[in-house]
């Protein structure tokens, strides 16, 4: 039964819910037959949907049938499960019972599922069984034996326990309470869990849908795993506007291109790899739009070149949006669709009233604005914490920002500047270089499809640049001399120039937001 009745809410509102169950139960009372999940399937008669209403009672029945299979609030749930109606429904249960839960990438394998159930004390394990040619619950039963404590495992695919929603415990109230815990994309190192609240996601979702303008009749997408912190940040956007997305199992262009247009998706993206990719469709099939409906592209995650906002707006004739936001804090900064194409092309955005950012350098101390240095962070929609205590203590200063290890400046009117991360700085002969800067002149040339540039380990320079590339179908193949004579041209000082360069068929990129993974190149190339 509702907890919650109320028919004067609006997305403001609704984001300042204590939970995300609240959050849920009044979207459900205020517009119960509108449809909130639309499973793409392989053909029109393969899709399915699934209303508000249907998802709030659907979670009760569900979470009633893991409570009298013993799942109580106190205990740690992990789940292992594809982007499906029947996943949404599983977190939404689990939030209903207020357990802790901490959803792993289907993509990882058993020595990061491995840490995930040591390291959270996970009592519980939801997986999808064979899924895409591997056996989640055979990982799962091979792991068990090795943990401390025994693991109940269960399967959820295409069905879900159900039980009496009059025999549940009164729903939580308290939404400052660490009850998920997320993954770090592993991108520099080990993956870390990552400590929110109920708040925490509601907040970041909340931001991000008042950022991107979004209005009722919208018609989302997820396209990417929604183990990955995106997917409640966007689960948040929905409730709070009362519009659907289209949920894709499995992610592949030009295959999702029917799904998206038979749905009417106008809101699309994912990251600056999807922006690409959906560039590279568009450019097959010039002059004809391949999504008519769509208007806006937006995402985040990764560094996004300027060049890139003008081809996806001249080429695919929508409007595309880029932000900030990390495991620690899934929004942090958002371009809005009436940001000037500058602002659009060359910041990630500005951060909402409710995110404090501050610029400083080494040892802490502010910054003024179009001076680069350390972001730091602070507001509510930033985590917790980590499980390990030595790395929350490392990562937050005295006034409790987090130190985020990226490099940038805000500017005179607020928007952030990324030139990079401390880790991606090379210092060549005692000089600083941004990798960022030399990947965004090198993308711009024909023969590119794609770059990352690292340092390498050097006895005499200390590192040198070397420039990894990704080329495009058919483009002819680029050498070090020429690519240094382009940097040349378009004004690189000459200290930056690449000394080294690679070609490779395809960038290694986690399984999330296809994000680069340059400690795989270092470890590869040094």
């Amino acid at each position: 039964m509702p907890t919650t009745t109320a028919t004067s809410d609006t997305p403001h509102t609704l984001g300042a819910s204590r939970t995300l169950w609240e959050l849920l139960d009044r979207r459900a009372a205020l517009s119960p037959d509108a449809t909130v999940l639309i499973q793409a399937g392989d053909t029109p008669d393969d899709d399915r949907t699934l209303t508000f209403g249907a998802l709030r009672e659907g979670a009760e029945r569900t979470a009633a049938g893991l409570h009298s299979a013993g799942i109580a609030p106190g205990h740690t749930v992990a789940w292992q499960l594809p982007t499906r109606i029947e996943t949404v429904v599983l977190t939404f249960a689990l939030a209903r019972l207020g357990v802790r839960q901490t959803p792993v990438i289907p993509f990882y394998r058993e020595r990061e599922v491995r840490l995930a159930l040591r390291a959270t004390g996970a009592r519980h394990f939801a997986h999808p069984g064979l899924w895409r040619g591997f056996d989640h619950g055979e990982m799962a039963r091979g792991i068990a034996p090795g943990l401390d404590r025994p693991l109940n495992l269960f399967r959820v695919y295409d069905t879900l326990p159900e039980g009496d929603p009059s025999t549940l415990p009164p729903p939580p109230d308290d939404g400052t309470a660490v009850r998920w815990i997320y993954w770090t994309s592993g991108t520099t190192s080990s993956p870390r869990g990552v400590l929110h609240t109920d708040r925490s996601l509601i907040a970041g979702g909340a931001c991000l849908a008042h950022a991107l303008r979004l209005r009722p009749d919208d018609v989302g997408s997820m396209a990417f795993p929604y183990a990955h912190i995106a997917g409640p940040d966007y689960t948040v956007m929905l409730l709070m506007y009362g519009f659907p997305a289209v949920l894709f199992e499995r992610f592949a262009m030009p295959d999702a291109l029917d799904a998206y247009r038979r749905h009417g998706v106008t809101v699309a993206g994912g990251s600056t790899a999807f922006y690409s990719m959906f560039l590279a469709q568009q450019r097959e099939r010039p002059g004809k739009r391949i999504v008519p409906s769509l208007r806006l592209l937006a995402g985040g995650g990764a560094a996004k070149p300027p060049e890139l906002y003008h081809e996806v707006v001249k080429e695919m004739g929508c409007q595309l949006t880029h932000g900030y936001g990390m495991t620690e804090a899934p929004m942090i900064t958002m371009g809005a669709p009436d940001d000037t194409p500058e602002r659009l092309a060359t910041t990630e955005g500005r951060p909402p009233e409710a995110m404090e950012i501050r610029i400083t350098d080494a040892d802490g101390a502010p910054l003024p604005p179009g001076t680069d240095g350390e972001v730091r962070l602070r507001g509510e929609a930033v985590c917790q914490g980590y499980l390990d205590e030595d790395d929350t203590a490392r990562a937050f200063d005295r006034e409790g920002f987090l130190v985020t290890g990226d490099l940038g400046h805000l500017t005179e009117d607020g928007y952030l500047v990324l030139t990079g991360r401390t880790k991606d700085i090379i210092i060549r002969k005692g000089e600083n270089i941004s990798a960022k800067e030399i990947e965004q002149l090198l993308y711009e040339h024909p023969a590119v499809g794609d770059v990352a540039v690292i340092g390498l380990p050097d006895p005499e320079r200390g590192e040198r640049v070397c420039a990894v590339v990704e080329q495009p179908p058919g483009a002819g193949a680029l050498t070090l001399d020429e690519a240094a004579a382009y940097l040349r041209e378009q004004g690189l000082a000459p200290y930056k120039l690449p000394e080294r360069l690679e070609i490779v068929d395809a960038l290694p990129r986690n399984d999330a937001l296809r994000k680069v993974l340059k400690y795989k190149l270092r470890e590869r190339f040094a």
